[in-house]
């Protein structure tokens, strides 16, 4: 069953890590120096047992401005916030920047929690709750409720219990098993068992003997034993606190910040969409290639502000942006985020993951921005049909399968599939390949069959006298070079609408006839016939063009072109063309001699054919090349059928 995360936050010596104690018995500071300066710095772990139930796993995240970043790696999986205030402090920087934190990454639900009660007088107490109640007005914690406390009496303790107890049962507990995600916490090795890992696991599920893929460096490793809350356990699902002990894997190979997940369940990338809020508590503009922080899950990566529509965001504003990081990352739409500056080191904003592995998007000209600001409502809606369409759109003509469209959307297995039902039916999505369900947006290949109709268009129009076009030369030269199976399945389609005439590997549009001019006719007559007196002793290329100085090169090349379509002449190599009945002849020919002497080597071609090198060899090579017969060292046998 999903497990409940509760994370703590507040400024620092507020009484996080006393409270947990009190409430569960666990000392979540675990380190030396934690204990000996009396503050949390790493991440600290405790669960509570609930009357209804339900076990609640949580989070201590340090309160030190310095810890920030490790504050901001536990919050990202939280599920509900125990706002620490100690009660004779009251709002400090720490609370204010906790809060910011909890509100991008959409945490939406928790309590107040006033402790230290015991230091102040009444008076006090409703005055530093009034405070309190001010400060979270119009927030996801105005309703919450504001609980004193005094952690060494345990005053207070039942109340909070009670809320968390109520508010636990009454969640749904609905969870969808797709790939599974952990964002990696802690990792070290112990004796006896090697390396491991912890951290909260975001989605889907996993058992002992499967592997993970680590994120981004893309390095597997198979499950020896998993843990939560220190017992042993065969599979564990989303939300809970999760130990993963791990064979064929180095702790070196693996750091805090990477993703485990299901194997190719994620992509890797240095480019994201996302919309971004620049927090209102800062007092300058978030200007365009501004160097910060990102914090996405439990990594910090290095990167640069693309403003997509504005060149800078003022304190309080929202938009699209993209992130340049320096070093790639592994997240799903939707996914959540905190930038902070540079330096200083402030939380300065964040917001929601929109695309994982976009293209770079321009922003120079106002058009550029207009369709930025397009893509981005699309993306940023609840419209997943729409997203797809646009991700296997913006994929042009390599498309995206089935597989990457749910890497890029977040969105797998049946689910995807019905999204896709309507698309694919209507003709807004066209299924390529079937196999691995690659998929090309109706549009583009609406505009590359356009292309290729033009293409034969106008190749007929300078080529009157070539009645097809090879398959490969029209892929070649089209923009972009289309692979196989595309070109392949946008000319099926034609050819079922009656647009073109597939003729094996030769292609033209519906109703092409060749017809020949008076002079043309005269060309076909005399270079025929220039064919069929030499028979096996035919004119190269260079030797035709010379004969007929009255026609260009191009009008000859075309009339010969013309005669190997109607099969009056055979092309042997780039140079060497034969009357085709003086080849059929010399093929029966050939067959008798080789079924009557098993074998047969150049020289006995020769004599058998009277040929010189110049036409023998070429004639051989080309009997191999249609498969009448095949080489084995000096000589050629017959091809077994």
């Amino acid at each position: 069953m999903r497990e409940i995360i509760l994370g703590t936050a507040g400024h620092v010596d507020h009484g996080k890590t006393s409270l947990i104690r009190a409430l569960t018995g666990i000392d979540t500071d675990r380190l030396k120096e934690e204990k000996e300066r009396g503050i949390t710095i790493e991440l600290g772990f405790a669960h509570l047992d609930l009357p209804c139930g339900h076990r609640l796993g949580i989070v201590d995240v340090p309160g030190h401005e310095k810890f920030i970043r490790n504050m901001v790696a536990g919050a990202a999986g939280m599920d509900l916030v125990a706002f620490i205030i100690a009660a004779d402090e009251g709002i400090m920087p720490q609370t204010i920047e906790h809060f910011d934190i909890c509100r991008l990454l959409g945490v939406r639900d928790g309590l107040v929690i006033l402790t230290k009660k015991d230091l102040v007088d009444q008076e006090w107490l409703d005055m530093v709750e009034e405070e309190v109640r001010e400060f979270f007005r119009d927030s996801f914690l105005a309703a919450a409720p504001i609980v004193a406390v005094d952690s060494l009496s345990g005053e207070g303790l039942d109340t909070i219990i009670q809320f968390l107890d109520d508010k636990v049962a009454a969640m749904p507990f609905h969870e969808e098993f797709g790939p599974f995600r952990l964002a990696v916490d802690r990792v070290f090795s112990m004796k006896g068992f090697g390396t491991v890992i912890t951290g909260t696991s975001l989605s889907g599920r996993v058992t002992v003997g499967e592997e993970l893929m680590f994120y981004p460096s893309g390095l597997t490793a198979r499950i020896r034993g998993i843990q939560v809350h220190g017992q042993d356990v065969q599979l564990v699902e989303a939300g809970h606190r999760t130990a993963i002990n791990l064979q064929g894997i180095e702790k070196d190979e693996i750091s805090r910040g990477d993703m485990a997940a299901t194997p190719g369940s994620l992509i890797a990338s240095t480019l994201l969409d996302t919309e971004c809020r620049h927090l209102p508590s800062t007092r300058k503009d978030l200007k365009n290639r501004t160097l910060v922080r990102v914090h996405l899950g439990t990594r910090e990566i290095v990167g640069r502000v693309i403003l997509l529509e504005t060149d800078a965001l003022p304190p309080g504003a929202s938009g699209p942006v993209q992130l340049i990081l320096q070093e790639p990352a592994a997240v799903w739409p939707g996914d959540r985020y905190v930038i902070r500056s540079y330096s200083p080191i402030t939380t300065i904003g964040g917001g929601t993951i929109l695309g994982n592995a976009p293209k770079k998007r321009r922003r120079t000209l106002e058009k550029d921005r207009l369709r930025n600001r397009t893509l981005m409502a699309t993306y940023a809606s609840d419209n997943i049909e729409e997203k797809a369409i646009l991700l296997i759109k913006e994929s042009g003509a390599p498309g995206l399968t089935a597989e990457q469209l749910a890497v890029r959307t977040g969105i797998f297995g049946k689910r995807l599939k019905k999204i896709l039902q309507l698309p694919i039916s209507t003709g807004s999505v066209l299924v390529i390949d079937s196999e691995s369900q690659r998929m090309i947006a109706g549009s583009t290949a609406d505009s590359i069959t356009r292309k290729i109709t033009d293409f034969l268009t106008r190749f007929h129009q300078d080529n009157p006298l070539k009645a097809t076009l090879a398959k490969e030369e029209l892929r070649s030269r089209l923009r972009p070079v289309l692979d196989h199976k595309l070109l392949q399945a946008l000319l099926t389609a034609l050819v079922k609408k009656g647009v073109i005439e597939q003729i094996g590997a030769e292609i033209k549009l519906a109703g092409h006839t060749v017809t020949l001019q008076v002079n043309e006719q005269e060309m076909e007559q005399k270079i025929g016939a220039l064919y069929q007196q030499a028979g096996l002793t035919p004119p190269n290329l260079k030797e035709v063009l010379a004969t007929f100085t009255e026609f260009t090169e191009k009008q000859i090349r075309q009339v010969i072109d013309l005669l190997i379509a109607k099969g009056m002449v055979i092309k042997v190599n780039e140079s060497l063309c034969f009357h085709a009945p003086a080849i059929e002849q010399l093929q029966q020919e050939l067959i008798t001699y080789i079924r009557r002497e098993g074998e047969i080597d150049a020289p006995r071609f020769k004599e058998l054919t009277g040929l010189t090198r110049k036409f023998s060899i070429p004639l051989l090579e080309y009997f191999d090349k249609i498969k009448l017969t095949i080489r084995i060292d000096d000589k050629r046998v017959l091809r077994r059928k």
